[in-house]
């Protein structure tokens, strides 16, 4: 008899202690699950742009990709492609590249395609991506150089880019202009805003 009640409590302190042992690890397991942390989403911030460049107009003229290119008739939907230089905000010194179609009877572009490629790209090899769309108007505004010919006020609309551009996002307006007397014969004034992860200014 005494040798039966020793071996029950024998198994009863051995179930105690395995019982004791998986609760432990149980609690273990669920304390490493609850203390681990997710990756925290990327901070972003909007902030003011600004840019200031000149270009030079590489090419102007009929383009297969644009329309047709029939001046006796009126019709004129070319390529503009225009290289510059510049300083602005989250660029520092940077150059542009403008691709796009236009129509140069009325002076719409992308004109009737579409087609337009503009990217700036700083100094570091970062490159920034845009849109923009308009119309250049003849003339000049009263503030204006005296030797402006033409101009043109419109939206452009920042997507994204490169390094610590990846993701970037914004908008805002140009104020910009051609003149005679410049072998860089066109100037950029453009202002807005842009939205950037923090960590990439």
């Amino acid at each position: 008899m005494k040798t039966s009640k020793k071996i029950f409590l024998f198994t009863a302190v051995v179930c105690l202690i395995i019982s004791c042992s998986k609760s432990d690890s149980y609690f273990n397991d669920d304390m490493n699950i609850t203390m681990k942390k997710g990756k925290a989403e990327p901070t972003t911030v909007t902030v003011p742009f600004k840019a200031d460049f000149v270009g030079t107009y590489m090419y102007a003229g009929p383009e297969a990709t644009c329309g047709e290119w029939d001046p006796d008739n009126g019709i004129m939907s070319g390529m503009v492609i225009n290289e510059g230089v510049g300083t602005g905000t989250h660029l520092g010194k940077f150059t542009t590249y403008f691709e796009f179609c236009c129509d140069f009877v009325t002076g719409v572009y992308p004109g009737p395609t579409n087609h337009m490629v503009v990217y700036f790209t700083a100094a570091n090899g970062d490159i920034l991506y845009f849109s923009c769309a308009g119309v250049v108007l003849n003339g000049r505004l009263d503030y204006h150089p005296e030797d402006v010919n033409s101009y043109w006020r419109d939206p452009f609309v920042i997507l994204g880019g490169t390094g610590r551009f990846e993701g970037a996002t914004g908008s805002g307006y140009s104020d910009d202009y051609n003149r005679d007397s410049y072998p860089e014969n066109s100037f950029h004034h453009w202002r807005g805003t842009i939205t950037m992860v923090k960590g990439k200014q």
